[in-house]
């Protein structure tokens, strides 16, 4: 029978591959991933609006960032100005042309992790028919479940500038800025887990 002498060493080699970390996969929750932008408007203001992601995969590896990857895609009709002729002018051909894709889509190319707690996806974006390179800076905010234990939660922030003009946006120049200011927002819920809605803060007990 081998002896605690030869027993400890195994286990000890062995241990690391018990809490070793894998890949985990997340699907993108609607409710609670925002994408906020922001333009020059002829210099008076700077004109904010809203779009939903209308699906999203990511997977995360804590460990080892470099095994990770994200695609989204943004629903481009679900558009908010806070004003619906502003709607309907941003929707039109001369910028985000919805007749002719009601879509954009990111994919990522590599993970690369730049501190504890920050990183940048590197990869690119579709926009009207017109794909280019785009590096996504991004902070971890938190994983784990919710309060209430309702989703094993991903949270991620993230903010970049666009030319819109590397799309196709030329018009407008001298009253609409060229240079898009973008703000990301982005839970996960854990793969195999119900999405969110709308009624899971409702429905909450109350503290």
């Amino acid at each position: 029978m081998p002896s605690a002498r030869l027993l400890l060493p195994a286990c000890l080699a062995l241990a690391p591959l018990a809490v070793a970390a894998t890949p985990v996969d997340y699907q993108f929750d609607p409710v609670h991933t925002q994408v906020v932008f922001n333009v020059d408007h002829n210099g008076f203001s700077r004109a904010f609006g809203r779009l939903k992601v209308r699906e999203g995969t990511l997977r995360f590896d804590p460990d080892d960032w470099s095994k990770s990857s994200v695609q989204a895609t943004i629903d481009l009709t679900s558009l908010d100005m806070g004003d619906a002729a502003w709607n309907k002018a941003v929707s039109a051909s001369a910028f985000l042309d919805t007749a002719h894709g009601d879509t954009a889509r990111y994919v990522s190319d590599a993970v690369e992790k730049r501190g504890a707690d920050e990183g940048v996806v590197h990869g690119h974006f579709t926009l009207r028919g017109v794909t280019v390179p785009l590096d996504i800076p991004f902070r971890v905010n938190r994983i784990g479940r919710t309060i209430y234990g309702l989703h094993t939660v991903a949270g991620f922030s993230s903010s970049l500038t666009l030319d819109r003009t590397a799309f196709g946006m030329t018009s407008n120049r001298n009253s609409v800025g060229t240079t898009v200011t973008v703000w990301l927002e982005v839970e996960a819920i854990r793969g195999g887990e119900a999405p969110s809605s709308s009624k899971d803060t409702h429905d909450a007990p109350a503290q």
